[in-house]
C-alpha cells in the first residue's frame, strides 16, 4: 500500500493512468529511435526524466526508461485490478458477516419499556329506581309516573379498608355530584400510609380488615359510590340497588350492583313485545360529555334503527331510551352500547304486564364480553311440572327459565349447554347442544330439572354473549317476577359483594370443572369484618349459602368472597319470603391490582 500513495497519482492504479496520458502523445518506437550515443566532445545524454521525488522530498526511483515506465504502468494496473477484487471480496464478507454476526447494540429492536399506571378512584354508578313510564311512551325520551305506594328502593355500599386497616377517602352521592352519605373522610395524601410489608417470623399477622358501610339508604334517582386510592392502591367497594314493590305494575323484585362506567358493553334478555317494557338507562358519571351507539340484535338478526345513533350523555346526568321505540316487537333483543367520550354505565328496565296482571321487573345488566365459554351462576328453577303447566299458557312462553344466546359473528355457533346443580350435572332437552345462528338471538329452555339454584356453563367454537332468565311464580292468575342472571368472570381474591337487608338472600357458586375453594366472610352493619367461613366446591356442582340476618348483634351488609384452586363463579341471590319475588346479581370484579402498560415515543 505504500507503493500506491508514494506514486505519481497518490491512488491505487494512478502509474497506469500516468502512463498512458504520457504514451498518449509519443510515436511508436518503430517510427523514430531516440539518439543516445555520445558524440567525441560532448557531454553524454541524460534520460530524458528527472529524477521522481517522494512527498517529503527525497529523491524517488531511480530514472526510468519508456519501457520500464510502460511496464510499471502495466503492473500498476493489474496491482489495481488485483486490489479492487480484493475490496469486493472483502465487502462480500463484510456482507455475509452482517447476515450472521449479531447487530451492534444501534441496530436492535428494543421492547417498549413498562410504565406503571397510577392506581384510579373507584366508581360505580347505581340505577336509579325502577319506575313506571307516563302515558303511551313514543320516541327515545320518556317521562315517569311516580312508583306505587310500597315501591322502596336503597343502595347499600361497602367499601374495605387498605391492607394496614386505613379506610379510603368514600361517599356516596348523586349523579350530579351532590354527596347523599359519606362513608370515610379522605385521607390526606402527606399522610397517606404506604402499603404494609409482610413481616417475617412467628409474629407475623394479617392486619384485620375493616370496612366502611352505608346499609339501605334510600334513593330516588342514580347514585355514585367513589372511593379514593390509597397508597397507590385501587380500593376495593361495591353498592348495590335493590327494589322492591307489593302493589301496582311494577310489582316484585329487582337488583343491580354499581357498575363501573364503560364504552363497550352488552345486554341481552330486553323484550318489547305486547305488554313487555325496555327502557334503557345511560348516566355518565365523568366531566366529558358521551355520544353513544346502539347496536340492536333480535331472533331474525340485526335491526337497523334511525336514532340508535349520536346519543348524547351530558356530564352529571342520565339519558333514558324506550327500546320499544327503537326495536318494537321483538321477545327476544340484545343491545350492544358503545360511546365515545366519557364512559357510560347501561341497564335496561325490563317490566311485563300481562292483561292486568303484573309479570314482574327486573335490572338487566351488562355481562361478560363475547367470548367462546360464558359461566352464570344464581339460577332458581322452581319445581317442573309446575313450570311446563304455566308455559303452555297463552302469553306465559317467557315465563319459565331460558337460556338467551346472542351470537355477534359471522359464523353460527354450535353450543353445547350444561347444567349443574347441587349434586351434579343435569341433562337438557336435546343434550343440550344447539346451534346459534349467526347474527341472532338464540333461546334455550332450562326446563325439566328439579328445582333448586344451578351454575350453567356454555360453550362454542365462536364467541357469544349469553344470559339466563329465572322466573318466580306458577299461578297464572296471580302475579309473577322474573330476573336476568348474566354471565360473569370468574372468582378471584376479595370481592366486595353488598347483599339488601330484608328477604331471603342467597350466596350462590359454581365450579364447571375441578375443585374450589371459596372462602366468605360477613361484613356486618358496624363496618367490622367478622371470621370467614370456607365452602370446598366440586366440580360441576353448585352450592348454595343462605345469608343469616345478623352476625354477632349486627346486620349482615355485605361478604368478603375469595376463590383459590379451579375457576369458580358466584352470585346473590334474592327472594321474598310469600312473595313471587326474585332477583340474582352476579358478584362483580374485585379491585384492580398495579398495572404496567408499555410506553413508545414515535412521530
Amino acid at each position: 500500500m505504500r507503493d500506491h500513495r508514494d506514486d505519481d497519482a497518490g491512488q491505487p492504479g494512478g502509474d497506469a493512468r500516468a502512463g498512458q496520458a504520457r504514451d498518449a502523445g509519443r510515436q511508436p518506437e518503430t517510427a523514430a529511435k531516440p539518439d543516445t550515443a555520445a558524440k567525441p566532445g560532448s557531454t553524454p545524454a541524460q534520460p530524458d526524466t528527472a529524477p521522481v521525488r517522494d512527498r517529503s522530498g527525497r529523491p524517488g526511483p531511480a530514472s526510468r526508461t519508456p519501457a520500464a515506465r510502460r511496464l510499471r504502468t502495466a503492473a500498476a494496473a493489474v496491482g489495481g485490478l488485483v486490489s479492487a477484487a480484493v475490496l469486493v471480496a472483502a465487502g462480500g464478507g463484510l456482507i455475509a458477516a452482517d447476515r450472521i454476526a449479531p447487530q451492534g447494540p444501534g441496530s436492535r429492536q428494543l421492547q417498549a419499556p413498562l410504565t406503571a399506571v397510577p392506581a384510579g378512584s373507584s366508581v360505580g354508578i347505581c340505577p336509579g329506581p325502577a319506575r313506571l313510564l307516563q302515558g303511551t311512551p313514543v320516541g327515545t325520551d320518556p317521562q315517569f309516573s311516580p312508583e306505587s305506594a310500597t315501591a322502596r328502593s336503597a343502595v347499600t355500599a361497602v367499601v374495605l379498608s387498605a391492607g394496614n386497616g386505613t379506610l379510603p377517602g368514600s361517599r356516596l352521592a348523586a349523579l350530579g355530584g351532590r354527596t347523599l352519605a359519606e362513608l370515610a373522610k379522605p385521607v390526606p395524601s402527606a399522610s397517606a400510609p404506604a402499603p404494609s410489608a409482610p413481616v417475617a417470623g412467628p409474629a407475623a399477622s394479617a392486619p384485620v380488615p375493616k370496612a366502611a358501610v352505608e346499609p339501605q339508604r334510600g334513593v330516588q334517582s342514580a347514585t355514585v359510590l367513589s372511593a379514593d386510592a390509597l397508597a397507590n392502591q385501587q380500593p376495593s367497594a361495591a353498592g348495590l340497588l335493590s327494589y322492591t314493590a307489593a302493589d301496582g305494575d311494577l310489582r316484585g323484585a329487582a337488583a343491580a350492583a354499581c357498575q363501573r362506567p364503560s364504552n363497550d358493553q352488552w345486554l341481552v334478555g330486553a323484550n318489547t313485545a305486547l305488554g313487555r317494557t325496555a327502557v334503557l338507562h345511560l348516566s355518565n358519571a365523568s366531566g366529558t360529555p358521551a355520544t353513544v351507539g346502539l347496536d340492536l340484535i333480535g331472533a331474525k338478526g340485526a335491526i337497523q334503527a334511525p336514532g340508535s345513533r349520536g346519543l348524547l350523555v351530558a356530564p352529571g346526568k342520565t339519558r333514558s331510551i324506550i327500546l320499544g321505540g327503537l326495536a318494537p316487537g321483538q321477545d327476544r333483543l340484545s343491545v350492544r352500547v358503545r360511546s365515545t367520550g366519557g364512559p357510560v354505565s347501561a341497564i335496561i328496565q325490563q317490566s311485563v304486564l300481562r292483561g292486568l296482571t303484573p309479570g314482574g321487573v327486573d335490572f338487566i345488566a351488562p355481562g361478560a364480553a363475547p367470548a367462546a365459554r360464558q359461566v352464570i351462576s344464581g339460577i332458581d328453577i322452581q319445581d317442573p311440572a309446575a313450570v311446563r303447566a304455566l308455559g303452555g299458557k297463552t302469553g306465559f312462553a317467557d315465563a319459565v327459565p331460558g337460556l338467551q344466546i346472542t351470537v355477534p359473528g359471522a359464523a353460527d355457533a354450535v353450543v353445547e349447554v350444561k347444567l349443574y346443580g347441587r349434586d351434579g350435572q343435569k341433562p337438557l332437552p336435546g343434550g343440550g347442544v344447539v346451534t346459534a345462528k349467526a347474527g341472532a338471538v338464540t333461546e334455550i329452555p332450562l326446563a325439566g330439572v328439579p328445582a333448586g339454584h344451578y351454575t350453567v356453563s356454555a360453550t362454542s367454537d365462536v364467541s357469544f354473549a349469553a344470559a339466563a332468565r329465572v322466573t318466580r311464580g306458577v299461578d297464572a292468575g296471580e302475579a309473577t317476577d322474573f330476573a336476568w342472571a348474566p354471565s360473569s368472570g370468574r372468582l378471584g381474591s376479595q370481592h366486595v359483594v353488598p347483599v339488601p337487608q330484608k328477604g331471603e338472600r342467597f350466596l350462590v357458586f359454581g365450579a364447571p370443572e375441578g375443585r374450589a375453594r371459596i372462602s366468605y366472610a360477613p361484613i356486618t352493619a358496624d363496618g367490622k369484618v367478622r371470621a370467614a367461613a370456607t365452602a370446598d366446591i366440586a366440580g360441576g356442582t353448585t352450592a348454595s349459602v343462605r345469608v343469616p340476618d345478623d352476625v354477632g348483634g349486627s346486620p349482615v351488609a355485605g361478604y368478603l368472597v375469595s376463590a383459590s384452586g379451579d375457576a369458580a363463579y358466584g352470585a346473590v341471590l334474592l327472594q321474598q319470603a310469600g312473595r313471587a319475588d326474585v332477583a340474582s346479581v352476579a358478584v362483580t370484579p374485585g379491585a384492580a391490582g398495579s398495572q404496567e402498560v408499555p410506553v413508545s415515543l414515535g412521530y
